[in-house]
């Protein structure tokens, strides 16, 4: 009898958990998913920096996971969904402009855009691009929002390859310099995932700060 194509595992996935997404999937999980969250608006409530972090942490078969993923191809896979994902977005913005979040009924997707469209505003393509890689719901919306406010394409590409590979490679590799270095270091995995996300909005709140004090001396200056 032919075994199926899914086991038990796949069936009861979590698309929320970075861990069953890669007991799941593996390596190809972590492609499909950085697409998703960077391409499509549909993705935005994907869970891409802790299966970054996770994944990485699992190449170095520590602690008391059974999965064990190889580095070299999770890393070709994570660098290649997140460009391709946010070239798809850009893309698709470009060519069906604001529609696509103006229908969406989603207050946390508004909210991104809403935002996405501010960094745009306030610093510039390249430093906004650069940034919304590395906040939540940000990095889905600013893909499609660029393309619809007309950012010249050679621009987004440059730009969203730097903060892609910097956001990809970096928390992949954190995680596994981290496994290889802390023995049992999954038992305290939450935890250090809210570190990584709240790390990971650092620059923006810094660009927010500067923006603010400079703000202030035009106004003192004016």
């Amino acid at each position: 009898m032919t075994a199926p194509l899914f086991g038990a595992s796949q069936l009861a996935v979590s698309v929320l958990s970075a861990q069953s997404l890669l007991t799941a999937f593996g390596v190809l999980g972590v492609g499909v998913v950085m697409f998703a969250e960077t391409g499509l608006l549909i993705g935005f409530f994907l869970p891409g920096d802790s299966l970054l972090f996770t994944a990485g942490l699992l190449c170095t078969g520590s602690g008391r996971h059974s999965v064990k993923l190889s580095l070299p191809p999770l890393l070709v896979a994570a660098v290649v969904g997140a460009l391709a994902g946010a070239q798809c977005g850009y893309l698709l913005g470009r060519k069906a402009g604001g529609a696509l979040l103006a229908r969406s009924r989603s207050v946390r997707l508004q909210e991104g855009a809403h935002r996405a469209q501010e960094l745009l505003e306030r610093y510039g393509h390249a430093k906004a691009i650069v940034l919304a890689r590395f906040v939540p719901v940000v990095r889905t919306v600013l893909n499609p929002m660029a393309g619809a406010l007309g950012v010249p394409a050679r621009t987004f590409t440059m730009w969203q390859v730097a903060g892609g590979l910097v956001w990809s490679l970096g928390l992949t590799l954190g995680g596994y310099v981290l496994g290889s270095s802390i023995p049992n270091v999954d038992r305290y995995l939450l935890p250090i995932i809210a570190v990584i996300v709240a790390v990971s909005l650092i620059p923006l709140a810094a660009e927010l700060y500067r923006s603010h004090r400079a703000a202030k001396a035009r106004e003192v200056r004016g």
